[in-house]
């Protein structure tokens, strides 16, 4: 019964955080729609994408350690229910002010839920799953991507752009009733102690916050997890004008291609979390070495790949590497989990969210883009992959140092009456 109510619980999950992304990036498939009925400029539109990733910036962190405190299934319910409603009144938004406000309490909703959602995930799997489980549920952020473009997409086409905010509201209010149903604090506390941890590890925050930054191995983990998050942001963002450029390939169906690649990166998320914890098992360091090839595989195939002229074997090597690419997410976050403690564990994944979104999601669609100014953009190509040179350092280093920071974890805080005596 445990296990079966431990799958039920990430299957519940998995479907709230493709809402999610569903959520955020249906807009793109209606872009046109709006520029058209509204005659928005290209930077009003952008930043009705861009609002939504700046409240997750900001407010990632400060909602998670308040759910680590408050109740982390309590703060998912109520997150999604904050931007499903958000996306219904994006679908009766008559001026670009009121979308823009829509918008805007979407980012807030969806702040805290991948940290969060991780986070409940892994409390009630043996530790043994960490690395598959957080690739797995990381991944569904480029699935949910793909879905909610492409579905937009055909509803926005026989519907109206209006129904494909509201199907998404809808959807994402209809599973967060599940989720609160289904899904309880009591329930959870009691599959933990199945799993010999206890219900209630939580300690004062100024001993336990200052243990996210502990040891040199952790703060590895986030450089690294960040860099390779660099290089799989710039992929995605630019493969569309990529293969528009070199392949002539119309918008509609660069699109598409690019979609393919997305759904790449995804799988990639995943089996990198499976090959680590299978790895892993005896000789847990072996989750580093994973991360390592990694990244030093994807920095090796798409250098090569995008040095090719266009052809099928560029695109094979492209399509390993960017499957390469991200595939590190899932050692990255099973790392953060066993070197931070417990009792702030969706503290731990904002951090590590935090650090994916400055190092990689915020620069490297800019960052590539400002080299394709000055270069071109196969040329911005061939450099951006040189990040995970520094990503493969990082890992090399968090390695080195793994036991350390592993005593560190696990060591209790002495109290001040423990230090007196």
């Amino acid at each position: 019964m445990t296990r079966g109510y431990a799958w039920l619980v990430f299957a519940l999950s998995f479907g709230l955080l493709l809402s999610d992304y569903m959520s955020r990036q249906v807009l793109n498939a209606v872009f046109p729609l709006l520029k058209a009925e509204w005659v928005l400029s290209d930077a009003q539109l952008g930043s009705l994408s861009g609002i939504v990733a700046l409240m997750v910036g900001v407010l990632t962190f400060p909602l998670s350690l308040l759910a680590d405190r408050w109740g982390r299934v309590r703060s998912l319910v109520v997150a999604a229910v904050v931007w499903s409603l958000a996306t219904l009144g994006c679908a009766v938004a008559a001026s670009y002010g009121q979308m823009f406000l829509g918008r805007f309490m979407v980012g807030v909703g969806e702040a805290a839920y991948g940290s969060v959602g991780i986070a409940v995930v892994l409390s009630v799997f043996p530790a043994r799953l960490r690395a598959t489980l957080s690739g797995t549920f990381i991944a569904g952020g480029a699935f949910g991507s793909v879905l909610g473009v492409s579905i937009g997409g055909v509803v926005a086409q026989h519907l109206g752009w209006r129904w494909t905010f509201a199907v998404m509201g809808l959807f994402g209010l209809a599973l967060a009733a599940v989720y609160g149903v289904v899904v309880t604090e009591r329930k959870l506390a009691s599959v933990v102690v199945g799993l010999g941890g206890a219900p209630d590890t939580r300690g004062p925050l100024r001993t336990l916050l200052p243990r996210l930054f502990s040891s040199v191995s952790v703060l590895c983990a986030y450089v690294g997890s960040g860099l390779q998050m660099f290089l799989a942001m710039a992929l995605l963002a630019w493969m569309p004008s990529f293969l528009d450029r070199y392949y002539g390939l119309a918008p509609a169906k660069a699109g598409l291609a690019a979609g393919v690649f997305a759904l790449i990166t995804g799988i990639g998320m995943v089996g990198g979390g499976m090959v680590c914890d299978r790895l892993g098992r005896g000789n847990p360091p072996l989750k580093w070495t994973v991360a390592i090839v990694c990244s030093a595989g994807s920095l090796i195939l798409l250098t090569a790949g995008f040095q090719l002229p266009p052809g099928a074997l560029q695109l094979v090597l492209i399509a390993v590497g960017t499957l390469l690419s991200n595939a590190t997410a899932g050692p990255a976050a099973a790392m953060v989990v066993s070197l931070t403690p417990a009792a702030v564990a969706a503290t731990a994944m904002a951090t590590l969210t935090l650090a994916n979104s400055l190092l990689g999601l915020a620069p490297g669609p800019a960052v590539t883009g400002m080299l394709a100014d000055h270069l071109g953009l196969d040329a911005a190509l061939r450099v951006v992959p040189l990040v995970s040179l520094v990503a493969g350092l990082a890992f090399a280093v968090g390695r080195h140092h793994y036991d350390k920071g592993l005593a560190a974890a696990t060591a209790r805080p002495l109290r001040k009456t423990e230090l007196r005596t």
